[in-house]
This record gives C-alpha cells, structure tokens and sequence, in this order.
C-alpha cells in the first residue's frame, strides 16, 4: 500500500483580518504518528482544520500526494482522510451505534447498501474504544470521556490512511488517555495509517508520537523526533517555561519536569 503524502507550502491561513499561521511549509510524516505542541491559542486546532480542508488557504497550499485538497471530491477526500474535531457535537437523540456508523458513510455511494465490511468495521471501533456496551445508549446522556471514547470510534470506523485528531485527550483520565494513545498507535502499527494529533501533555507526546511539530507565534518553531524537539531550549522558546529534560524510565524518550515543580518538590521535603 502507497502511503499518503500530506503536506503543506507557504501557507498562510486564519479566521479574521490577520492570519493565524503563515509561511508553514511542512511534510506530515507518512505512516508515523506526529504530535502538535504549542501555548494555548498559538494555531495548533488552525493548522489541523487547515489540513482537514475545513479552512481555505490565504496563501499557498495544502496538498495529498501533490494535488490541492480543495480539488479532491468531498467523498472520496472523506475515504482518505478523517478528522476529529475538538469538541464535536452529537445529533440529539442519536445512539452510540447510530453515530459510529456514520463513520462509514463516505464509503457508500448513492447505490451502496450497507454491508458485512460496514458491520465489521463498526463492530471493531467500538471494541477497540471499549464502548461496545454502550451501543444502544443516547450519546447526550453519556459522561464526557465516555462521549470522548464514542467519538473516536466514529472515526475509527471511517477507515482512513490519515486520521486528525483535536486533543483527542479531552475529558479523560489518565488511565482513558493512555488507552486511547495506545488504541491509535495500534492503528498505526497494524495499519501504517498517519496520525496527527494536538496534544497538550508533553511527556505523552514525546511517548506516543514519531515526530513533534513545536508551533510558536503563528510558524513552526520546531519539527523532529522527541528527542530533537523536547529540549530545554525548545520548551523555553515555546511555552516560556524552564523546565528539566531527562529520559523517560519506561520508554527512553524524553521527559520533561517543569523546574517550579522541582523546587517545590525539595521544599516539601526539608519540612
């Protein structure tokens, strides 16, 4: 299988009078997992909508394997790319089955009918997401994680070479949140299928992910493995934050302890 190229070229893109982001030329990694860092409101939900195609270009282009997003059929963009949005919102009444399997519609056409592949790609959403009990449950009534976890079914289900994913960390506990950060880099290893995710948590970025995107006053500050991103420079440079970098016991990636954390640490102790 030819993995998709996702990519970027002088771009320029925002909401307002002013861009967001500018002069962001960048190749997402195919097949890997790549984790977007950066302050609160610095462009990192901007850059992901941009190459989800939910926001034009101002200037320059987002382009998969070489042609503008903006060029590909929306259904046929759909079977190739999913996007999970920040805070997505659910249709009211709907079912956690029900939604799920809107995951499958960019694969039908008008004379499709749903099939045994739809039911097993639903099926297998839901069990990896541990949500399979809740099928029949209104998605309003359920608690945020829970919503959290049904919302990554649905794009599980859609079967993509490219999943995007907003904080897919939202409203879950530590246990949830490194269930779905292993559920994703189980699709990526079984599936090759890219990842690019916004994660504030930096030590599970530099845990989950294969390459790092820093973004800093509206241009990508820096881009590499975690080791490479995740320094003490860095995280000063982009957070404004001192901070102590050390391997991690478990996995030898980098982790990062904030040095006012330190310091209160030892002040505790000498009491």
């Amino acid at each position: 299988m030819t993995v998709p190229l996702l990519q970027t070229r002088d771009l320029a893109v925002g909401y307002g009078a002013a861009p967001v982001l500018s002069g962001i030329t960048l190749k997402i990694a195919p097949g890997r997992i790549t984790a977007i860092v950066g302050a609160n409101a610095c462009g990192k939900s901007t850059l992901l909508r941009s190459l989800a195609r939910l926001l034009p270009p101002r200037r320059g282009s987002v382009t998969l394997d070489g042609v503008p997003v903006q060029r590909i059929a929306p259904r046929a963009f759909a079977r190739r790319l999913g996007f999970l949005p920040q805070s997505p919102v659910a249709p009211e009444g709907i079912t956690v089955l029900d939604l799920v399997s809107r995951g499958r519609h960019p694969h039908h056409g008008l004379f499709t009918r749903w099939s045994g592949a739809d039911d097993a790609a639903v099926a297998h959403a839901l069990e990896a997401t541990g949500t399979a009990d809740l099928a029949e449950r209104d998605v309003t009534g359920l608690s945020g994680g829970q919503r959290q976890r049904v919302w990554i079914a649905m794009a599980l289900a859609q079967e993509t070479e490219i999943l995007l994913l907003d904080e897919p960390t939202t409203f879950l506990d530590v246990s949830h949140q490194i269930e779905v950060l292993e559920l994703l880099a189980a699709l990526n290893r079984r599936r090759g299928t890219t990842v690019v995710m916004v994660l504030h948590e930096l030590n599970l970025a530099a845990r989950y992910a294969d390459r790092i995107l820093g973004i800093q006053d509206g241009g990508v500050h820096a881009v590499g493995t975690p080791d490479e991103v995740l320094t003490e420079t860095h995280i000063r440079e982009i957070f404004g934050l001192d901070s102590l970098v050390m391997p991690d016991p478990v996995s030898g990636r980098p982790m990062m302890v904030p040095r006012g954390a330190l310091a209160s640490a030892r002040r505790r102790e000498t009491r």
